[in-house]
């Protein structure tokens, strides 16, 4: 069974819900890169600091230092580990896939949960939140679409790529998921 495992899609597409889920059987170490970033400026460590100044700055925390925290965050002993929401883009993932080869963890798949742009929008207007209008929604999913979906095509090409189609039950999904992990 598969032990470092990436999943990427579009916001709502399921990606933190199917981790959590795989987390949670598998005790494996599920990295979220937004709660890893909140969690580092929680405890004040000092990557939580200068996080935290950048933030404060309206500023993006910089890849270099998204990637020192999820290096740290790979080297605690693990059974496996699930990155969600990173890499976000071609750089990063060149970057990742280097630090993965010097800890002897290489990514062994990557999951594209894949749903329809129309039923992505609904979902996360029905999720609620407050920044979620429709508006704010076809945003993300264009900069999605610019920044991430290269991604695809670039894991494809190594081949780690697995299809998940996200239009589906979650009990559907995650069997699928299960099965493609085998």
């Amino acid at each position: 069974m598969k032990k470092y495992l990436l999943f990427l899609g579009a916001p709502g597409a399921g990606k933190g819900t199917q981790a959590e889920l795989l987390s949670k059987t598998n005790s494996y170490l599920h990295l979220s890169t937004g709660e890893l970033l909140r969690k580092e400026i929680e405890m004040n460590t000092i990557l939580g600091r200068q996080v935290k100044d950048i933030i404060n700055k309206g500023e993006l925390v910089s890849d270099e230092l998204v990637l020192k925290i999820v290096r740290q965050n790979l080297d605690k002993d693990n059974k496996g580990w699930i990155l969600d929401g990173y890499p976000r883009n071609l750089s990063q993932a060149d970057s990742l896939n280097k630090v993965l080869m010097e800890i002897s963890q290489p990514l062994e798949v990557v999951f594209y949960l894949d749903i329809p742009e129309e039923v992505l929008v609904k979902r996360l207007i029905l999720r609620g939140r407050k920044d979620d209008t429709e508006e704010t929604i076809r945003t993300r999913v264009n900069i999605y679409k610019k920044t991430t979906e290269p991604l695809i095509q670039y894991f494809k090409d190594l081949s780690l790529l697995k299809y998940i189609d996200a239009n589906r039950d979650l009990k559907t999904i995650s069997s699928d998921i299960m099965q493609k992990m085998a």
